[in-house]
């Protein structure tokens, strides 16, 4: 099928998005973020408070070893991958349904920009204070009953929609 080996994965050229995982509880929701950044070349995920890290049975068993080709780094508090992804010269945009959130298919990303995705725990999403950090909400446009994704589900819509914003750009 072509694919790259894990190898030629960590040398190829990232996309400049990270995805920050705010307390996430379940191991199966954080290998399946670990897959679906693999599949979209994310530059790092920042595993925060609760989340679980590798090396992880669970974890593994939906990533699919992409818990090893896509890099990671772990922070007792969120706020501080927030606050240095700021430094870094991120925007940085909570997965969150809050009072002035953008609709994901109405955010344009800049060309040149450099962006970061927080994900929240699955029941209590982002934690305020993190929300209260970020540059901006963006939020999936929803016309069912629920007012939620899985988050792993919502990661991976997130994650596609700033892959091909920035892959057409690159």
């Amino acid at each position: 099928m072509g694919r790259d080996t894990v190898e030629e994965f960590r040398r190829k050229e990232k996309l400049p998005f990270v995805v920050v995982l705010d307390n996430i509880r379940s191991l199966n929701n954080i290998g399946a973020i670990f897959r679906t950044a693999d599949a979209f070349r994310v530059e790092r995920l920042m595993l925060c408070g609760i989340t679980a890290t590798p090396p992880s049975a669970e974890i593994h068993k939906t990533a699919l070893g992409a818990e090893e080709s896509v890099a990671w780094e772990y922070f007792s508090d969120t706020m501080e991958a927030v606050e240095r992804l700021k430094r870094e010269g991120y925007t940085v945009l909570a997965l969150e349904l809050a009072k002035g959130s953008i609709p994901l298919d109405s955010y344009t990303a800049r060309p040149a920009g450099r962006y970061a995705i927080v994900a929240g725990h699955e029941v209590d999403g982002v934690q305020q204070r993190v929300v209260d950090a970020c540059h901006g909400c963006i939020e999936i446009p929803q016309e069912g009953t629920k007012h939620s994704l899985n988050v792993s589900v919502s990661t991976a819509i997130a994650m596609w929609e700033l892959f091909k914003s920035l892959r057409a750009k690159g």
